[in-house]
């Protein structure tokens, strides 16, 4: 599948799409860009979160590009450019993270490893935070890895987050799991709904990102189905868990929108202080898409960023002198 561009949203230059099959045989679609270019600091791997897609990311990648890495990203089965889980395209479904973690091994075995240029560090948004995190009690794939609201913990919305967890694990028993979460359904973002959108505070980049989905709806998806937030949750509870079991051996940043509506800070910063080597970050007042967040908000995570990147490569030059 083609990569989309509008006037609002250009192609960063050198950017190339393509498509790699997971071993349970879905289509994933993926990008990168600069990978043979000089000179090269390596290679950023950019994870998005629920429901995005790779377009979304052109104004990052872009600014990776700027600091000479080269980048390599993917969509996640079920949105974007990559296969659907249903028949309904619209719904972001999924039956365990599981699944996410067979797209992320299958994208580092067929893409990053053979044609990426190393050190390789990862940079996940929300539900890409949580696949990543999930990842290092196994994988030393990453030198570094900086997550941006990390999945850690859904914002509250009413229900204890335990009754929630307990109903949609009865609903999916009792084969619910592919219906939408109550109050959710197909409708993608539209321009009229960034008053109310807890995901940015800019207007300029919420526009854009709906203009890219009404010029190719098909990269959208819609609410959450019960299975997906089921999912989530034994997901968030299991990366939880292993924060008190297994320490990281790769070094983490976390970086937390002071103002996130969607996934709790208060569970990211007892992740956090649960993991003492974690250096974190918070960016007061800065909504839940920090990367899509007004200049002011992104100029405080880029900051962090490239002070955290540049102590490892001051940390390789020590090691090689």
């Amino acid at each position: 599948m083609e990569l989309v561009e509008t006037s609002g949203n250009p192609r960063p230059e050198g950017l190339e799409g393509g498509t790699i099959k997971t071993r349970d045989n879905l289509r994933l679609r993926y990008a990168t860009c600069g990978i043979h270019d000089k000179p090269n600091r390596g290679t950023v791997c950019l994870f998005q979160g629920r429901g995005e897609f790779i377009e979304k990311y052109y104004e990052p990648i872009a600014r990776l590009r700027e600091r000479d890495f080269a980048v390599a990203t993917l969509d996640w089965r079920g949105q974007g450019g990559s296969e659907r889980l249903l028949n309904n395209p619209r719904k972001g479904h999924i039956r365990r993270f599981a699944q996410y973690d067979e797209d992320l091994a299958t994208f580092m075995r067929e893409v990053v490893l053979p044609d990426c240029p190393p050190p390789y560090y990862a940079l996940a948004h929300s539900m890409g935070g949580n696949i990543v995190l999930r990842a290092l009690a196994t994988r030393t794939w990453f030198s570094k890895v900086v997550t941006v609201a990390p999945l850690v913990g859904l914002a509250p919305h009413g229900a204890p987050w335990k009754l929630v967890r307990a109903v949609t694990a009865v609903a999916v028993m009792i084969g619910l799991g592919r219906l939408y979460v109550p109050g959710h359904g197909s409708r993608l973002p539209r321009a009229k709904d960034f008053k109310d959108n807890p995901l940015t505070s800019d207007e300029r980049r919420f526009l854009r990102t709906a203009a890219v989905l009404d010029s190719a709806s098909y990269l959208g998806v819609g609410g959450p189905t019960i299975g997906w937030v089921n999912a989530a949750l034994a997901a968030t509870a299991r990366l939880r868990h292993m924060a008190t079991q297994t320490p990281f051996r790769t070094p983490v940043l976390i970086v937390t929108p002071g103002d996130d509506r969607v996934v709790s800070p208060e569970a990211i910063a007892a992740f956090a202080h649960g993991l003492s080597i974690l250096p974190a970050v918070t960016v007061d007042k800065a909504r839940h898409e920090l990367l899509m967040e007004r200049d002011l908000f992104q100029s405080q995570f880029w900051a962090a960023f490239d002070s955290f990147v540049h102590e490892h490569r001051d940390a390789l030059r020590a090691s090689a002198a």
